[in-house]
């Protein structure tokens, strides 16, 4: 089979999928989806959101029940000659007959308890016991040390979880899937919050586990990394099996499988000829940091920020994490302090720390963290929408529910938002439709001024060019997007003008013509001098290498 490495132990089959459908109310998730994955292999699962994906791991992993078709699985059993049986038909009701199976899950969001430590996480459930039927706490931290240098993190077994970061608790359950001794690792985006060091140590753990015969099924939207790591790539669309190739197979022919059409251009930019008047000025506008040992001061978390955003346009911001971005942003809409400086739309300046008056004014924030600070997950779709324009749908002290349902729908079908009606939980949807609800909610308070934060993590490619485009037409509409992102390239490929912090401070404004990588980390690995912007030269065109560690330096958020 294409793409299989001849050099694992036997190379048999692990697990295979055959057929398999579900449906959920007003939505058929799977539509005949097959797979299959082989003992020492990387077997890339590949879809845009919505695409079936996280349906199909829930039902491997006990979480959800198949409605038609099989699934087999090889239960580790051996036949009289001694070889180990092939898979054979299993039903998998829950995580614990998933794990009888050899079948463990890395979900994207994780599965851990905050309160205990990382010792008791990893064996939570499956604790040794001594003698007397006690947890034998010394035997349990003992194998957590073992398998927390195995996935090479340097924390202690007695660590709080609460107490690590994002990419140590991803490297943590690895580690508590490797307890499970599992034949089957599924790993569902396990780069999305991890750096470009942080993803070279993952793919060395999973290349060890390939070697000693593990079959891996990996999600991921970053198409650069398949071809680094994957043998075979199953791809799913509208909840059907569309395709199965090489790892090796060309981006452009994974993305047409993926969205069933060409993308000819990426990043699908309409730039204006000319940008009209400004509708946002930022006038040096800085936050103190809070002081360190002693009274000592510490370095503002940003200072003197000035600049402005035209209508028709979009400003890109970048930097290094850690650089000022998010709290920019938040500042000027008001959800965080800041303690000199103005913020002004069309002329008028707006109060501080007033996130409505930024909101009349017609400003719009896409925050980074969607799910805890852009929805309300539990309401409907309909909620969610209309959640920023309460105020214009009161009809004599009542909420117009009418008039919103009809603006929701709208909105809703103008973003192609796949749905089974507006009154379904926001919770239940992909991540990318998730992004059209939190853009859509702006769209429907006729928003001026949009600031969009890291607007396309986590999101598949299709999706993506479906925001760029909403991002035209605002702009030609004469609406303007101040877009913050981590994702070089998409700064890049979608700024008319891009503005570059470094520790706090503006350090540069490069237009459009003269924004390459390389200028922009130029300017964000400076130390700035205390100076009002200015166009800065660029640098000789070229894209710096993925082992760069400035390159790893402008991944992950600001937090």
């Amino acid at each position: 089979m294409t793409g299989v490495k001849d050099d694992v132990p036997g190379g048999r089959e692990l697990l295979r999928v055959e057929g398999v459908t579900k449906s959920f109310p007003g939505v058929r998730a799977l539509d005949g989806v097959d797979l299959s994955l082989r003992a020492g292999e990387v077997h890339v699962l590949l879809g845009e959101n919505g695409a079936g994906k996280s349906t199909l791991i829930k039902m491997l992993s006990g979480a959800h029940r198949p409605d038609a078709g099989r699934i087999l699985a090889a239960t580790g059993d051996h036949g009289p000659d001694g070889a180990a049986d092939g898979p054979r038909e299993v039903h998998i009701r829950s995580a614990q007959d998933a794990e009888r199976l050899g079948i463990a899950t890395i979900y994207q969001e994780f599965n851990l308890v905050p309160g205990l430590t990382v010792a008791e996480n990893i064996f939570l459930g499956r604790q040794p016991r001594t003698a007397l039927g006690l947890v034998d706490r010394k035997t349990m931290r003992t194998r957590a040390a073992a398998l927390l240098r195995r996935v090479r993190l340097d924390v202690s077994p007695d660590t709080p979880v609460a107490a690590l970061g994002i990419a140590r608790l991803q490297m943590v359950e690895i580690a508590k899937a490797l307890s499970l001794e599992a034949r089957v690792l599924i790993m569902d985006e396990p780069t999305a919050v991890l750096t470009s060091e942080e993803v070279g140590t993952l793919f060395t753990i999973v290349r060890e586990l390939r070697a000693s015969g593990v079959g891996v099924i990996f999600i991921t939207h970053h198409l650069d990394e398949i071809g680094v790591l994957g043998d075979r790539v199953t791809v799913l669309r509208d909840g059907r099996s569309v395709g199965e190739v090489p790892a090796g197979t060309d981006e452009d022919e994974l993305i047409r499988l993926m969205v069933g059409r060409d993308i000819a251009e990426q990043y699908p930019r309409e730039r204006p000829e000319e940008p009209g008047a400004p509708l946002l000025r930022v006038r040096g506008l800085t936050r103190h940091g809070a002081k360190g040992a002693k009274g000592a001061p510490a370095r503002p978390v940003f200072e003197d920020i000035t600049f402005e955003v035209r209508a028709g346009e979009v400003v890109g911001l970048a930097g290094l994490v850690g650089a000022g971005r998010t709290e920019i942003a938040r500042a000027i809409f008001g959800a965080d302090r800041y303690d000199a400086g103005t913020v002004e739309v069309d002329g008028r300046e707006l109060a501080r720390g007033d996130v409505r008056a930024a909101m009349r004014a017609g400003l719009g924030l896409v925050p980074e963290d969607r799910k805890g600070q852009g929805l309300v997950l539990d309401a409907s779709l309909q909620d969610n929408l209309t959640l920023a324009r309460l105020d214009r749908d009161l009809r004599g002290g009542l909420v117009d529910r009418g008039g919103q349902r009809r603006a929701a729908a709208e909105v809703a079908r103008q973003l192609k938002v796949r749905m089974s009606g507006l009154g379904q939980s926001t919770r239940t949807l992909s991540g990318g439709n998730q992004q059209k609800i939190v853009i859509g909610k702006w769209l429907l308070a006729e928003t001026r001024l949009l600031i969009l934060d890291e607007p396309t993590r986590g999101i598949d490619v299709g999706a993506k060019v479906e925001i760029y485009q909403l991002i035209n037409e605002l702009t030609a509409a004469g609406c303007a997007v101040l877009m913050i992102s981590s994702d070089l390239p998409e700064v890049l490929g979608m700024s008319d003008r891009v503005l570059v912090m470094a520790q706090g401070r503006l350090a540069g404004e490069l237009p459009a013509g003269q924004a390459t990588q390389d200028a922009v980390m130029e300017l964000a690995v400076q130390s700035p001098k205390p100076a009002v912007p200015r166009p800065a030269a660029a640098s000789a065109d070229g894209i710096p290498h993925p082992d760069d560690p400035r390159q790893s330096a402008m991944e992950g958020s600001d937090d």
